[in-house]
């Protein structure tokens, strides 16, 4: 069967009127979608007729909390959600001066095992539906009653491995009858599928692309970003310069500080060079403590220095306020205390 969440309208449109419904059926249909229904006997308005028909041809699910931790620090809050085949997501829900921002997952795990993250380990199970992620947005405002202005895609997994999945997902929570959240509020990020930013970018979406560099030399990079190795950062620039011209959207670098690995003089001054050639603006990252991670964070002393010389470089750059920290807020922790809570059964 169908999932009905992961239809746009004029595909529900299509399928109501093939029912022999009047097609305004559909709006009334997503709209009550969007209000986070878990069955069709929910849509009260809808006569019941109808909703026998979509029972018969369509799924409708809520995803369950598993987990939620509200940091007594900053407000932070961290979901698990269960998935409908038991699998698990994070989801972190983080309130700025400008509003709140969800940061969503892509993927239950990842396949691109970058050394330094948590989302990685295990490998990629399966790719999110459009409408899972959607969830992630809409249960997260729902149950924190806190009003959503803006996305991340930062959490477990690769957009860009889930690619159709995910513009999908865009659309929907993008749509006026929907969330409406506009797409220059969405924030996709990606460790560097180049083979996909020109895809993306014919889509002119105006969302903003981040890119985890993380480090700007091969050498550096490919030893602790696999997904580097046969693409290259010098391959991953050019589809960078590709990707502005093309959109006229400014690109992120987002920069993990680790310890003795990236946060050198070298490094900073590479990475001013990179950043000005595709007039990225960079974002670095103080690194959360991951429990099997051989990695550190960098001293704050190490940090300032690499902002300086950026700074000094003419790039723009800023420094990620860390929220959550006594949450498990880094991506992949809360799923993987569960993995091995259940490992232990």
């Amino acid at each position: 069967m169908k999932n009905i969440k992961s239809m746009l309208p004029e595909e529900l449109e299509a399928d109501i009127l093939a029912m022999g419904e009047p097609k305004y059926r559909a709006k009334q249909v997503f709209k009550w979608l969007g209000r986070g229904v878990g069955s069709f006997e929910e849509m009260s308005d809808i006569p019941k007729s109808l909703r026998m028909k979509l029972e018969k041809e369509y799924t409708i699910y809520k995803p369950k909390v598993l987990s939620k931790q509200v940091s007594k620090i900053d407000g932070t809050i961290k979901y698990l959600w269960e998935l409908y085949d038991g699998n698990a997501v994070e989801t972190v829900v983080m309130s700025y001066k400008h509003g709140n921002t969800v940061c969503v997952s892509s993927q239950v795990g990842c396949r691109q095992g970058c050394a330094f993250c948590a989302s990685t380990i295990g490998g990629l199970v399966r790719g999110l539906e459009p409408s899972e992620i959607l969830d992630e947005v809409l249960f997260s405002q729902l149950d924190s009653g806190k009003t959503i202005s803006n996305i991340v895609l930062m959490g477990i997994g690769e957009p860009l491995d889930n690619f159709d999945n995910v513009v999908k997902f865009l659309k929907l929570v993008n749509h006026p009858d929907g969330m409406n959240i506009g797409m220059r509020h969405i924030s996709l990020s990606t460790c560097g599928i180049i083979e996909k930013f020109d895809e993306l970018a014919d889509l002119n979406l105006q969302l903003t692309l981040s890119v985890s560099l993380h480090a700007p030399d091969d050498e550096t990079r490919s030893k602790i970003m696999p997904a580097n190795i046969g693409r290259g950062v010098d391959n991953l620039m050019k589809s960078c310069k590709s990707y502005y011209e093309k959109t006229g959207r400014r690109i992120s670098f987002e920069y993990i500080m680790i310890d003795g690995v990236n946060d050198t003089e070298y490094h900073a001054r590479l990475l001013a060079k990179r950043a000005k050639e595709v007039c990225a603006h960079v974002n670095l990252i103080p690194m959360n403590h991951v429990e099997e991670s051989r990695f550190h964070p960098s001293t704050s002393g190490h940090i300032k220095g690499f902002i300086k010389i950026l700074e000094d470089e003419g790039v723009n750059v800023t420094v990620r306020r860390k929220l959550g920290g006594d949450v498990d807020a880094s991506c992949g922790q809360l799923r993987r205390k569960m993995q091995k809570g259940n490992d232990k059964k």
